[in-house]
């Protein structure tokens, strides 16, 4: 018996475990390397039979220690058949802790080194602290020779032979297929022979590839990117077996390390350490062997696996010698950096993230994609050896997309096909697929077919998924013995979950670890405990429910490890996982689905937030694992319509997730890939997928392979309109896949393949699908690699497809622009001919082609050919060859072919190196062209532009299209389309020499237009032949000489051709900028003929209304104007025809310059204006300019403002006398200055206006011009504002006015916006009023006041505004206040007032001297107005009635009495919002019973309460000769109104009643109309919005007959309706009297406003029926009635739908001064009848219109008929839909001499600029939101 049994004391035991032993050795082997990694089990003592051997591995399991034998003694009951009767007393003896004997529990600790290395052991022996020693270089090499073969024989032993070695990454052996691998980025160049297929994304890599560089110094860093289970570790060691089988012979010598255990080495090591004592050490010479590998460094590889789990040193000190102990990391960065063995070879592995920073910038980078469908496979056939099976499995896979992508990851292949092996045995075809719908349920499956027997223990699973997450929580992915429990261990053991190796904690320290056989199923373990554990709440659960962004792989060193929980959580939450779920948990279903639904919601929370593109990826993912419906569909609806992914790698098994959510989406997706690794094949997952509608990739990862997935998924993707395929990598041979693949996608509208490396082979192969492409609007092929040659294939193609629109191309710019013809796809697919056939030539002959290839490098051979395949093609739209090399030659034939070639818009051939000679050919080649429209050549900026006026048919549609131009300017039926012709030959360096032969060129121009010399070197002399050559090109519109070195003699050259030109009107030069311009009158049917619309030319006048006179201008700007230059310009000028308009500006202009100027203009009587612009004059020119009125009795108006601005308007000798207008505004006069010049102007005959404003004159100026003012002859205004006058001058005013007879009307402001106006007329006024405002009067002030008025006896009205003026002071003002005789108003206004009250105010009254006959009160507008009449007079009525009153004892009784006496010829009392308390309703109670004279009572807006509202009406019953009674707007209730009622039956000679605003109910209106009756005096009624509705308006109808005085009515917004309506239309037929009747806002219908219509009064004046349910009908009746009458003056039919029944006169309306028709639904088709029935008012002041539909046309009918409404002011187009053109024809109107002062347009689709533009041009437009309109000036 061997000791081991001795010692355990159980021989009957042990004999029959090593008898069970020895039947499977191999078994036993394989447990041995699983917890002996490091054990050489080839080597060693060699037992003498198998019995022997047990008991040898038996022995050597039990020197571990205690934990490893107890979980092999699991392992052995667990997947081994024992007998229950010996299982038993196998676990109780020696499965637990206590078993274990205590003697040898010392050997758990001891691991000795002939057991690490059995067969290579050496004494241990520290590289770094040996010494070296000295040999000869024969013993090193042998040394280095024998260490070398150490390591290959290692690396034999270890991946030797068929089943997995110890160390190996998979529980499970299976053919090895190399994954996809592509270079994505590199500045090392590789090999050309060697690495040329490495320079193309998506091309396999292979392992020999991966070390082809040409760097013989320096670093060679590779660094290997994949995601989890890829293959990054796999392939590690796979380079490991590759070098030991010889097939990596460039090397000697190959170390691989992992991270993973590097982290747990917590000393610093030196790289010999690193190298020999962490992998294998040399058996001596580790110090030769170390130089030796330091002069062979370049055949040298370190491989590092897992560079993503690199603990980072807290020290960042970098070490420079290999004998400076580091941490594992730092000897990293040293060997990539090749400070530590330069010239060796790196390779590294991770997971994409951040980089350490001691990777070198020129370190390769390898993507790792993992299998496509071709390796998958391939490795499906390897691991399945039976064809059955194997070709099942492929049926399986090829059936199943979800299968399809997982194993599109190695890993996931692997395990998919473990299930597979195990569940393809006794399953119908699909069965087996279709329990391996997930990533989840496929490792639940591998987990259940795993099992021991078939039986998963729940308690292990439980433990080992604690272990799991304990792990995943902690960092931890490597376990130690002491980590798992031993039954624990052997489960995972015994299911092949957990791998075993040796781990190197130092030089000299080993142990076991242990580790899930992959990162991903320790993540499944994670989150099945979780999900099963009881311990984990549901909020604890749903912590983990989160998603990672991708986008902290920039950022972050070390990716977590938790990537994959959120996943397998979802997976698990699916109902197929339920029961497993409750196996593992051991509770029922309902428990498991309480935690199912928290993930669930948790994924629904997600699935509501706006998420990034990598979020998105990863919810897809989760959704996807859930096989729920309704989530998916939740994920897919609440996704953007435009998807973006940017930066962040994405696989095949990414984009299969996204494609099955987008499969639950209804609407259309926009998906956009940019800068995105993308794996080669990922595009097949997108197959199928109908909801992608535009797809976009712009990656440089995208090469060949990539295109070829495409081509495979883009048939299928039936809903796709935008395919983006930039920025890529694909060749011809991508292309080649391509091409078939579009020509099965006709729905397709635009497509993208720029920035590629295409060449010609591949753009032509790419054209050639145009004609299967129905619906392609553009097709995109910019920066790729094409010739001159290909170009013009490209235009050929062009020209012949029917289907191009437009060709555009630019140095790297290639575009193609499409529109789809009338055929269907199947037609333009079964023509591929690009030539085509006559159908698709007709098709070309319709269509119009626009070209554009500039900066192509075209010659002239090029442009022979290129018009030769244009004149085969259609009509072409622009053709633009600038950027060529086309010299003179090129450039005439292109001239000469354009009218062959029918361009319709515009010839581009500028930088084509055209010269001053090529000029003159361009120039004589198109002048031929009769569909020229402008010319534009300049040398300077390599400019040569043809522009074609559209052709007839084309110019038909424009002028129908502008048929409001047409209206204005009517072609007479003969007058062919004319096509005025611009030839700008600007900056081309022309003499004089070449104008004869450049207008011999001219001559033969079809009409032209414009010409433009702008720009060269003519000079005077050129300027001379010019002149004599002008007459002979025709009527020109425009010549621009600008820029020619002219002088003035060439100027007044230029003038002269006034009399020699006829068309010549506009003569505009400016000699600092050397701006020359001859202009003649631009009309309307010009600018249509280009074409365009009017461009508003500054300042000019047309002749769109028909043959008027339009003056010559002359402006000279920016020159000296001296006397002698003056004097020839004058003497030029006089030889010019009239009408003559004068501009001229000068810096400065002396007073001998302007004598001169004045002394000429009476020579000049065709002069009608001269404009002094932005010219400094001195202040003795207002004085020599107001002597014009005499020395020129033509001059109409004299206007200087700041001594810089000059405006003389002249007389025409054909008009009469008229009055003149002087203005000398900011002139600096002063009152020096005021005398003299009243002196000037009083020798003028008649002054009009005289505005003196913003001066200096002051105090004593304006006391003295107003000493002069009896000399003016002033008839109209005198301004004097802003003269910085004091209270002084107000004063003096007053004191002034009785010596000025016609003055009628002052007003003073002397508040900021200081004004002072006076206002004459020509005879004797008997009153004047005056208006004081911001005077500031203080006490001393009244007095002097009060003697200026009494002095003022005409003066009869007095207006105080803001003047100070307390009570105190008014007081005394009415007490000194005494006329002789007559009647004085006063009216004051302070703020004082609104809070005085009615008993102030009326006691206020008391003290005037005079009687009061009229008082207002107005508390919200602070008003009182008081009339006067002088002398005091006593009423004998008021007299006794004050006798009665007598009792003086009291306050109020003395207010009365004093009242009573003032105020006893009281004739009107008006109080407006005051608020009237209960005294003060007393004291007017008692004040109303003694005014016998009372004519007016207002009581309005007030506030006033039933009690006093009883005083108030108590007071006027005793008012027996009340004549109007206004008590609108007040708030009286059902009693208030009827006391109100009971006073008025006793009113009957009322004439003007307003009850407006008043509730009238039925017995208030039964009260009414009985009192109206007895009213038969009346003739204002007014009770608009009383309420009385129908039955009110029959009660009044009842009546009016009886109303025979009546003239005025309002009933508007009273609720009346038909049946009311025509009762009162019945009624007011015998109102004979009738004069204003409004009805508006009552729905009176059609029937009422036709009885109306058939009996309206012949009297009547004023028609309001706004809102009234007008119709079409009706209107038209309306207007056939009021046409006509004599006295209308106001018509509103506004908001009623008349639409073309807008009013419709033929005899018109003489007296009408406003109609509104605002909002009336009218449009265009009205306009014309509108507008001439407008015409027949000819007293119209004001015409609304806003809120209609009316367009341009309308605004050209209106502006058609504004020169002949002279009487016009407003005119109201807001929101319309008049655009510019509409509005500058308003424009157009205006200059006709209109007097209107304002036409409004907000709201009408006009930009700001054109807006700002126009309102420049004309300020009587307005577009503001607020009425902007001017207020004429009081008294004009």
């Amino acid at each position: 018996m061997d000791p081991v049994s001795l010692q355990l004391g159980t021989s009957h035991l042990w004999s029959w475990l090593v008898r069970l032993l020895s039947k499977d050795p191999e078994w036993l082997n394989a447990k041995v390397k699983f917890f002996l990694p490091k054990m050489d089990l080839s080597s060693g003592d060699k037992a003498q039979d198998a019995a022997q051997g047990v008991i040898l591995q038996l022995g050597r399991l039990h020197t571990q220690g205690r934990a490893t034998w107890q979980a092999f003694i699991h392992c052995v009951c667990m997947e081994l058949d024992v007998p229950l009767d010996l299982e038993v007393p196998l676990l109780s003896t020696w499965g637990h802790g206590d078993g274990f004997p205590s003697q040898l529990e010392p050997g758990e600790e001891s691991q000795p080194a002939s057991q690490l290395h059995h067969g290579l052991k050496r004494p241990y022996q520290s590289c770094g602290s040996s010494p070296r020693l000295k040999q000869c270089k024969n013993q090193q090499l042998e040394l280095a020779r024998r260490y070398l073969q150490l390591l290959k024989t290692s690396a034999q032993q270890r991946y030797g032979g068929g089943s997995p070695g110890p160390g190996q990454p998979l529980a499970f052996h299976q053919a090895y297929i190399p994954p996809i691998l592509q270079w994505s980025r590199t500045t090392v160049p590789f090999h050309t022979q060697e690495g040329a297929a490495l320079a193309e994304d998506g091309a396999d890599v292979s392992i020999r590839d991966l070390f082809n560089t040409r760097a013989d110094k320096g670093p060679r860093v590779t660094v290997l990117l994949g995601k989890a289970g890829m293959g990054k570790t796999t392939l590690a060691h796979r380079l490991c077996q590759r070098w030991a089988d010889g097939q990596l012979d460039r090397f000697q010598a190959l170390f691989l390390f992992e991270f993973r255990q590097l982290n747990l080495v917590t000393c610093l090591l030196t790289l010999p350490q690193l190298l020999f004592d962490l992998y294998v050490s040399p058996e001596a010479g580790s110090d030769s062997v170390f130089r030796y590998l330091e002069d062979n460094a370049d055949r040298v590889l370190l491989i590092f696996d897992g560079l993503d789990q690199a603990l980072h040193p807290h020290c960042s000190r970098e070490k420079e010698g290999p004998e400076d102990p580091s941490p594992a990391l730092a000897l990293f960065s040293g060997l990539c950096r090749g400070t530590l063995l330069p010239g060796c070879w790196v390779l590294a592995t991770s997971r994409p993230g951040k980089l350490p920073d001691c990777l070198p910038v020129e370190a390769a980078t390898v993507h790792m994609w993992g299998f496509d469908r071709p390796r998958v496979e391939e490795y499906v056939g390897r691991v399945f050896s039976d064809p059955l099976w194997q070709e099942a499995a492929l049926a399986e896979l090829r059936e199943s997309r979800p299968l399809q992508s997982m194993c599109a990851v190695p890993a996931l292949c692997r395990v998919t096909c473990l299930c597979l092996h195990r569940l393809l045995p006794g399953s119908s075809p699909g069965q087996a697929a279709a329990l391996l719908p997930t990533v989840t349920q496929n490792y639940v499956q591998m987990v259940a077919t795993l099992g021991p027997r078939g039986c998963l223990p729940p308690e292990s699973l439980l433990d080992l998924s604690e272990v799991a997450l304990r792990g995943l929580e902690t960092g931890k992915i490597l376990f130690s013995l002491g980590d798992i429990h031993p039954s624990t261990m052997a489960f995972g053991a015994a299911l092949g979950l957990l791998t075993s190796f040796c781990i190197f904690t130092g030089p000299g320290h080993q142990d076991t670890g242990y580790a899930f056989t992959h990162l991903s199923l320790q993540e499944f373990f994670a989150a099945l405990y979780l999900m099963a554990s009881p311990k984990v709440d549901k909020t604890a659960l749903v912590g983990h429910v989160t998603l990672n962004s991708h986008w902290v792989l920039r950022t972050k060193a070390r990716p977590g490890l938790l990537d994959h929980l959120p996943t397998f959580l979802a997976g698990l939450a699916s109902c197929a996982c339920r029961p497993f779920l409750s196996l593992v948990a051991q509770q029922d279903e309902t428990w498991v689905s309480a935690k199912q639904a928290a993930v669930m919601q948790a994924l629904r929370k997600l699935a509501a937030r706006r998420l990034t593109g990598p979020k998105v990826v990863a919810l897809c993912h989760c959704v996807g694992e859930t096989q729920e419906p309704e989530l998916a569909s939740l994920v897919a609806q609440s996704l953007p319509c435009h998807l973006s992914f940017h930066n962040f790698p994405l696989t095949y098994t990414d984009l299969a997730a996204l494609t099955n959510i987008l499969g639950h989406r209804n609407a259309p997706i926009h998906l956009d890939f940019e800068g995105c690794p993308l794996e080669p094949h990922c595009p097949e997952a997108l197959a199928g997928c109908k909801q992608v509608e535009n797809l976009s990739f712009k990656s440089r990862k995208c090469g060949d392979a990539f295109a070829e997935a495409l081509s495979k998924s883009l048939p299928t993707m039936g809903n796709l309109k935008k395919l983006g395929l930039s920025g890529s990598k694909i060749t011809a041979r991508g292309i080649g896949h391509l091409v078939p693949a579009l020509r099965l996608c006709p729905q397709l509208e635009e497509v993208s393949f720029q920035d590629n490396q295409l060449k010609d082979w591949a753009v032509l192969n790419i054209v050639e699908v145009l004609p299967c492409l129905p619906r392609l609007q553009k097709l995109d092929l910019s920066r790729n690699n094409v010739s001159v040659s290909t170009l013009l294939c490209l235009t050929k193609v062009a020209v012949a497809c029917p289907t191009v629109r437009t060709l555009q191309v630019r140095e790297a710019d290639l575009i193609f622009l499409l529109s789809p013809p009338t055929e269907t796809a199947a037609e333009l697919q079964g023509a591929p001919d690009l030539l085509g056939n006559a159908g698709q030539r007709k098709e070309a002959q319709g269509r119009s082609l626009t070209l554009r290839l500039q900066q192509c490098q075209l010659r002239v051979h090029d442009v022979q050919e290129l018009i030769a395949q244009l004149q085969e093609g259609p009509r072409l739209d622009v053709v633009d060859l600038s950027g060529n090399q086309l010299d003179d030659e090129g450039c005439r034939l292109m001239a000469e072919a354009a009218s062959q070639l029918r361009i319709a818009r515009k010839l581009d051939l500028s930088d084509n190196g055209l010269s001053v000679d090529g000029v003159h050919c361009v120039l004589s080649a198109a002048s031929t062209c009769e569909t020229l429209a402008e010319l534009h050549i300049s040398l300077l900026h390599k400019t040569a532009v043809l522009t074609f006026a559209p052709e007839q048919d084309q110019q038909k549609g424009i002028w129908r299209r502008a048929a409001l131009w047409v209206s204005l300017t009517p072609l007479m039926p003969s007058e062919p389309l004319l096509h005025p012709t611009r030839i700008r030959l600007t900056h081309c360096g022309l003499q004089a020499k070449h104008l004869e032969p450049l207008c011999r060129a001219l001559r033969g121009s079809c009409h032209l237009s414009h010409l433009d010399f702008s720009g060269n070197a003519l000079g005077d002399e050129g300027a001379a032949q010019l002149a004599q050559l002008l007459p002979g090109l025709g009527a020109l519109q425009s010549l621009d000489l600008s820029e020619n070195g002219l002088s003035l003699d060439a100027v007044l050259m230029l003038a002269l051709c006034f009399a020699t030109l006829q068309w010549l009107l506009h003569l505009d030069i400016s000699s600092e900028s050397q701006h020359v311009v001859l202009r003649g009158d631009r009309r309307g049917r010009d600018r249509l003929a280009g074409g365009s619309l009017p461009q508003f030319p500054a300042g000019a006048q047309f002749l769109a209304f028909g043959q008027r006179c339009v003056p010559r201008t002359f402006c000279l700007s920016q020159c000296q104007l001296e006397p002698l230059s003056l004097t020839r310009l004058c003497e030029t000028l006089e030889k010019c025809p009239g009408p003559l308009e004068v501009k001229l500006s000068c810096e400065v202009l002396s007073d001998k310059s302007l004598e001169t100027l004045l002394h000429h203009l009476p020579r000049l009587p065709q002069l009608r204006l001269l404009q002094l612009s932005q010219t400094s004059l001195s202040p003795k020119s207002p004085l020599l300019l107001a002597d014009l009125f005499s020395l020129c009795p033509r001059v109409q108006k004299v206007d200087l403002r700041s001594l810089c601005h000059v405006t003389l308007h002249f007389k025409s000798s054909e008009e009469r006398e008229g009055e003149c207008c002087g203005r000398f505004t900011d002139c600096g006069l002063s009152q020096e200055h005021v005398e003299p010049l009243c002196w000037l102007l009083s020798k003028c005959e008649e002054l009009n206006q005289l505005d003196l404003s913003a001066n200096m004159l002051g105090d004593d100026g304006l006391q003295c011009l107003l000493e002069c003012l009896p000399q003016l002859p002033i008839s109209g205004s005198l301004d004097l504002s802003h003269n910085s006058i004091s209270l002084e001058s107000a004063l003096g005013l007053v004191k002034t006015l009785p010596s000025c007879p016609r003055v009628r009307e002052a007003s003073v402001n002397l508040g900021s916006e200081q004004s002072f106006w006076m206002h004459f007329s020509r005879q004797e006024e008997a009153g004047k009023t005056l208006r004081l405002s911001q005077c500031s009067f203080g006490s001393e002030h009244v007095p002097r006041l009060a003697a200026g008025l009494n002095q003022s006896l005409k003066l009869t009205a007095l207006t105080l505004s803001q003047c100070c003026l307390g009570l105190e002071q008014l007081t005394l003002l009415l007490r000194l206040l005494r006329w002789p005789v007559g009647l004085f108003s006063l009216r004051v206004e302070e703020p004082w007032v609104g809070k005085a009250g009615v008993l102030t105010l009326l006691e206020v009254c008391t003290q005037a001297s005079g009687n009061v006959t009229e008082i207002s009160i107005s508390e919200t507008q602070q008003q009182l107005c008081l009339q006067l009449e002088f002398p005091h007079q006593e009423n004998p009525e008021a007299v006794a009635l004050r006798l009665a009153h007598c009792d003086l004892g009291t306050h109020h009784n003395l207010l009365v009495w004093r009242l009573m006496e003032t105020c006893a010829r009281l004739r009107q009392l008006s109080l407006s919002q005051v608020n009237l308390c209960d005294t003060s309703s007393l004291l007017l109670q008692s004040l109303l019973q003694s005014l016998s004279e009372l004519k007016t009572f207002r009581l309005t807006s007030s506030c006033v309460s039933s009690k006093g509202l009883a005083h108030v009406m108590s007071g006027l019953s005793h008012c027996h000769h009340l004549e109007e009674l206004d008590l609108s707007n007040n708030r009286f209730g059902e009693e208030d109104t009827k006391v109100l009622m009971g006073v008025l039956e006793g009113m009957c000679r009322l004439k003007r009643l307003n009850l407006s605003h008043l509730p009238l109910g039925g017995a208030a209106l039964a009260a009414l109309t009985q009192g109206l009756g007895h009213m038969t005096l009346l003739q204002s009624l007014r009770l608009s919005h009383s309420q009385i509705r129908d039955i009110g308006a029959q009660h009044l109808a009842a009546v009016l007959s009886e109303l025979t005085e009546l003239r005025k009515i309002d009933l508007s917004g009273n609720g009346i309706g038909p049946a009311g309506g025509l009762r009162l239309a019945e009624s007011l037929a015998l109102c004979k009297h009738l004069e204003e009747l409004m009805l508006g806002y009552n729905v009176l219908g059609n029937d009422t406003v036709l009885r109306l219509a058939q009996r309206l009064p012949h009297h009547l004046k004023v028609l309001h029926l706004p809102s009234s349910g007008l119709s079409l009908e009706g209107a038209l009746i309306l207007s056939q009635a009021l046409d006509g009458c004599p006295y209308v003056e106001e018509i509103s039919l506004a908001e009623n739908s008349l639409a073309i029944g807008v009013p419709h006169f033929h005899q018109g309306l003489p007296l009408l001064r406003q109609i509104d028709l605002v909002s009336c639904e009218i449009d265009n088709h009205a306009a014309k009848p509108l507008a001439a029935s407008l015409v027949l008012c000819p007293a119209l002041e004001e015409i609304l219109l806003s809120w209609n539909l009316l367009g341009d046309e309308a605004a050209a009918e209106l502006a058609q008929v504004l020169p002949q409404m002279g009487r016009l002011k407003k005119m109201d187009l807001e929101k319309n839909r008049i655009t510019a053109c509409g509005a500058w024809l308003l424009v157009e109107g205006l200059a006709q001499g209109s007097g209107i002062q304002v036409i409004r347009l907000w709201n009408n689709p006009i930009s700001p600029d054109v807006a700002q533009h126009l309102q420049s041009q004309e300020p009587r437009l307005d577009f503001a939101f607020f009425d902007k309109q001017p207020q004429p000036p009081r008294g004009s």
